[in-house]
């Protein structure tokens, strides 16, 4: 197969998902969808079609190949390695009062919307039943470890634990997970009629979910800031996505597993991280900026990252 032929192949998983993060942008430039559209649509999203989706995923999923212990483990270990990465460069390059918000930027990615998207395009049902178990162990992780950082470097502002955990548990994604594992362990059908409304149902999320964060997009902060932000953004689709994708070769994964942790490693910063900075008293503007910046940049950087993967025939 010749590298024109690849590059075409690449290109037909990744620009369907970042075209319609750039029709979202489109469409709230002129007015078409609000904040108003984009608060309701996220909120159904992540509520109600996205556990849909993930759930309907595993049930129909071979748990023996999507349940994989040592993908779980090394995508946890890759994840504290980032976060231990980024912490480590922002104390000696970052202001402090800057810093929780830089290396929250720099490791959570957008696995739940982008990476799963990008997955399913490129494994089908695999990407998205395996993906979704593995969505349950980055947001366990991610909301940890931001909490973490962000309050060490923001004195004044403490956030309750037992909230946090309780908030984790009742997370409708890490629910849908755990409901969806035994139906499909013990492979309990449901009726046809059931699984076809869920079908029509789930498939809202995808395109809902990237023209919300396409909408989500601010060009004008972009331009007010800053180097500090574009430093975090590539960081989080350049450097941290290279060293864990080149780990997770050296450490024998190809294949599918390669390539579903390249992008969910490559995946842009999450919206999800301006919230928390927001409630915690952080530097906003610079979380937009980031989320901004990595959005943007995610249509080159996976493009190029999925050719180069199969150019080399590892996944």
């Amino acid at each position: 197969m010749n590298l024109t032929t690849v590059f075409l192949q690449t290109l037909e998983t990744t620009l369907p998902v970042f075209a319609m993060v750039f029709v979202g942008l489109g469409l709230r430039r002129i007015g078409w969808i609000d904040s108003t559209f984009v608060n309701t649509a996220s909120a159904l999203v992540f509520k109600a079609t996205l556990p849909t989706l993930v759930f309907l995923s595993i049930i129909r999923a071979d748990l023996d190949t999507a349940l994989n212990p040592a993908l779980l483990a090394f995508f946890l270990s890759a994840t504290l390695a980032s976060f231990g990465l980024a912490w480590l460069w922002a104390r000696f390059t970052v202001a402090r009062e800057d810093r929780g918000v830089y290396v929250q930027g720099a490791f959570r990615g957008n696995c739940g919307i982008v990476g799963l998207a990008l997955a399913a395009n490129l494994y089908g049902d695999f990407g998205l039943s395996a993906g979704g178990i593995l969505l349950g162990l980055v947001i366990i992780s991610y909301n940890a470890l931001s909490v973490i950082v962000l309050i060490g470097y923001q004195p004044g502002h403490s956030a309750s634990w037992r909230k946090i955990c309780h908030d984790i548990i009742r997370n409708p994604l890490i629910l849908s997970v755990f409901i969806a594992i035994p139906f499909a362990w013990y492979e309990i059908q449901l009726p046809n009629w059931v699984m076809t409304s869920g079908d029509y149902f789930a498939s809202l999320t995808l395109p809902l979910a990237l023209l919300c964060i396409g909408a989500t997009v601010s060009l004008s902060a972009i331009r007010s800031d800053s180097k500090t932000a574009l430093s975090s953004s590539l960081m989080k689709m350049v450097f941290l996505p290279g060293f864990c994708t080149a780990a997770a070769f050296l450490f024998g994964f190809r294949g599918a597993e390669l390539g579903l942790m390249f992008l969910f490693f490559a995946s842009p910063t999450a919206a999800a991280s301006f919230v928390m900075v927001k409630a915690l008293g952080g530097n906003d503007r610079l979380a937009a900026n980031i989320i901004a910046i990595t959005t943007l940049l995610a249509s080159i950087t996976v493009t190029f990252g999925v050719f180069m993967l199969r150019t080399a025939n590892v996944i």
